[in-house]
């Protein structure tokens, strides 16, 4: 269970609150947290990773503090941020091996496991390319492999299909559906279509706020609309 209690966070000295007072507790599954940009979904993510300290609230991993777990947190979780930073020297074996290092994989596992997850973005022809050669799509999938490299069990995902095309936009979303029964996901997004089909949960956070949360349909029964979409645009008016 990842329980996040009464988040909050401000920069500017207090004068912009990305996040006011966030709770949630979450278990297994998939988790579309939805909002447009500047609603706090990064903050969010930010802090769930250990890159940015809150002003105040906890962020609890079963009976501990994320930040006093540590190293045994950082061991179980498997992040992709928005921004590609990658090595562009690199080929993309060596960037995986690189992130298996990071992540202490055993030695005897990290030949088969870069290639079982080189092979679910669909990256096993390229991983001799260098990432100087890679599309942004491309880019994309050697993130997210890195992301799910040694099978976290909280797996975050930062706009993950920005620049893919349609066909591995899906891709994605079958990916993580499928990583599911084990481990809790959480796919920050602005769009809707991504999600909405594999979300176990939605949860609609606008200006730091949590507006709403529940289940794509339950979502859809409670605004008398007939899809994410509509529910979308009630929500933030956009």
């Amino acid at each position: 269970m990842l329980t996040i209690n009464n988040l909050s966070k401000s920069y500017s000295k207090g004068k912009i609150k990305a996040l006011d007072g966030v709770s949630l507790e979450l278990a297994n599954g998939v988790y579309a947290l939805l909002g447009p940009n500047g609603a706090g979904k990064s903050t969010l993510m930010n802090i769930l990773t250990l890159g940015l300290k809150q002003d105040s609230g906890e962020v609890s991993w079963g009976d501990k503090s994320i930040e006093s777990a540590g190293r045994a947190y950082r061991t179980i979780l498997g992040y992709m941020p928005q921004q590609q930073g990658l090595y562009d020297g690199f080929r993309g074996i060596d960037f995986l091996y690189y992130m298996a290092g990071l992540k202490d994989i055993e030695k005897g596992l990290v030949e088969s496991e870069v290639e079982r997850v080189a092979g679910l973005v669909n990256l096993s022809d390229r991983m001799t390319d260098r990432l100087s050669g890679y599309s942004g799509g491309m880019k994309q999938r050697v993130l997210l492999a890195a992301a799910i490299l040694g099978n976290p069990e909280i797996v975050i995902l930062d706009e993950p299909t920005a620049g893919l095309d349609p066909k591995e936009r899906i891709r994605v979303r079958e990916i993580v559906k499928s990583m599911a029964g084990d481990k809790i996901i959480i796919f920050a997004t602005h769009v809707v279509s991504d999600i909405e089909t594999i979300a176990d949960e939605v949860i609609l956070l606008k200006k730091g706020i949590i507006a709403d949360r529940g289940a794509v349909a339950d979502l859809c029964g409670k605004f008398e609309v007939e899809d994410l979409e509509s529910v979308y645009m009630k929500v933030f008016g956009e």
